[in-house]
């Protein structure tokens, strides 16, 4: 063969193919924000502002710099609520989907790309999983937003009542934490409904099963109310999500909302330790908080929600797996197990890098963005979390930054979707073998 010859181009990989469908998607959404009929006003909005509100759409994070309910028009807030779904349920699923009723054949390698997607333990069954998911997803978007349209209708009218119900129901079902109730009073979220029981338990429970993750909604319909037989994840996921929602909850109504009466204190407490992993909707106003309360949310935000969901952060497995770290170094044991299996060691490194990754991008974006917009470094700091962990929840400083700043944001809310280390495959593709190990040596630490 001719030296010269035109060499055949290489295949992108399973990471490229996710980060490049993000991109895409976010691309032909800030393009039809863009559009006179997306805006209220008529007026065609500018690149940078439709940008961050497809990236915040898509990567289901809940950051906005226009009130969603009174900027967009109602074509607006459609694209928006599109994009919020295609982003809670990954771009490959929804396209996988739609090859599916095509009838086109799904093959070994669109396999993969869906296994990386949803963060599947093995290819096979994966296309039946895929099914799955997208059941539970209409399944628990539909009864949400029938639970939450009585109250609706009888605030906003039947026809306004529906779209507000639907809207919120896929928002939080998502974890978006997107909202339409600035017609009331902008950038409110949910505090009009502040100690309202259908709209606080219903959106909680919203976010709660979006945030678990679909790999464990398996495992609860494949073996029901035989814990035992579940996976260590899926019992991992359970537990540690139990635990940072009654913990955070008890601490808050200790230390926060003294002011409030109980009933709204209750309320308040049990949805502040909700929805920072990861949905953004808030009922209480965040800057009242103490800054050890807004430092908590801040962690809980880090946290995040459980692999394979539509929530982000560095994941409960992953501050799972940490937190189980440090304890075996405690008892001098050689590994780290739960539920009588042992973590491998590959995972173990894999959450290292990731609490790494999610400690420092937002320190060092807070710094920056401190710097230029001269704003204290805690309130920059809260801003920054909650876009790489594609939370949503703000102190009020985002609609003001200006286009450096907002351009941080959207790297971080893009980086916290399609995931740091994805982000990392994506860009170094083809891994080296490593034909041998260095002598090891002793190294002192701590």
């Amino acid at each position: 063969m001719d030296k010269h010859s035109t060499k055949i181009p290489k295949r992108l990989n399973s990471f490229q193919i996710i980060v490049l469908g993000f991109a895409c998607v976010i691309l032909v959404g800030a393009l039809l924000l863009m559009l006179p009929i997306s805006s209220a006003n008529g007026q065609v909005t500018p690149f940078l502002d439709s940008l961050f509100t497809s990236t915040t759409s898509v990567c289901v994070t809940g950051l906005v710099v226009q009130d969603t309910g009174t900027y967009w028009s109602l074509f607006g807030q459609v694209i928006i609520l599109i994009l919020v779904q295609i982003g809670g349920l990954g771009v490959i699923t929804v396209v996988t989907c739609l090859a599916i009723l095509g009838g086109r054949r799904i093959g070994l390698f669109q396999r993969s790309i869906m296994q990386e997607s949803v963060a599947a333990p093995q290819v096979g069954g994966i296309v039946e999983l895929t099914g799955f998911i997208l059941r539970v997803t209409f399944v628990i978007e539909l009864l949400g937003a029938m639970i939450l349209a009585p109250v609706f209708c009888k605030d906003f009218g039947i026809g306004r009542g529906i779209w507000m119900a639907v809207f919120h129901s896929i928002s939080a079902f998502c974890n978006a934490g997107l909202d339409l109730m600035g017609s009331r009073e902008k950038y409110s979220s949910m505090t009009s409904y502040i100690d309202h029981p259908v709209i606080n338990i219903t959106i909680m429970c919203l976010i709660i099963v979006g945030g678990i993750g679909f790999l464990t909604w398996n495992d609860v319909r494949t073996h029901k109310f035989k814990i035992k037989h579940y996976r260590m994840q899926s019992k991992l996921i359970l537990v540690v999500t139990l635990l940072l929602i009654v913990i955070p909850a008890v601490g808050f109504f200790i230390f926060e909302f003294e002011d409030m009466p109980m009933k709204q204190r209750v309320y308040s407490s049990l949805f502040q330790a909700v929805t920072p992993r990861t949905a953004g909707f808030n009922t209480a106003d965040l800057t009242q908080m103490s800054e050890g309360g807004q430092l908590s949310v801040i962690g809980l935000m880090m946290i995040g929600g459980s692999p394979g969901s539509t929530a982000g952060g560095m994941k409960t497995t992953t501050f799972a797996v940490i937190v189980g770290c440090a304890i075996a170094v405690f008892r001098r044991r050689d590994s780290v197990h739960f539920f009588g299996r042992r973590v491998p060691d590959e995972t173990i490194s894999v959450a290292l890098t990731l609490f790494f990754m999610y400690i420092s991008l937002p320190v060092v974006s807070a710094i920056i963005i401190s710097a230029v917009e001269s704003l204290p470094i805690m309130t920059c700091l809260f801003e920054t979390v909650s876009a790489i962990a594609t939370v949503g929840l703000t102190l009020g400083i985002t609609p003001g930054l200006t286009a450096v700043s907002r351009l941080i944001l959207i790297v971080l809310m893009f980086l916290g979707r399609v995931g740091g280390l994805t982000l990392v495959y994506a860009a170094v593709s083809g891994a080296k073998v490593q034909m041998g190990r260095y002598p090891q040596d002793k190294l002192t630490v701590g």
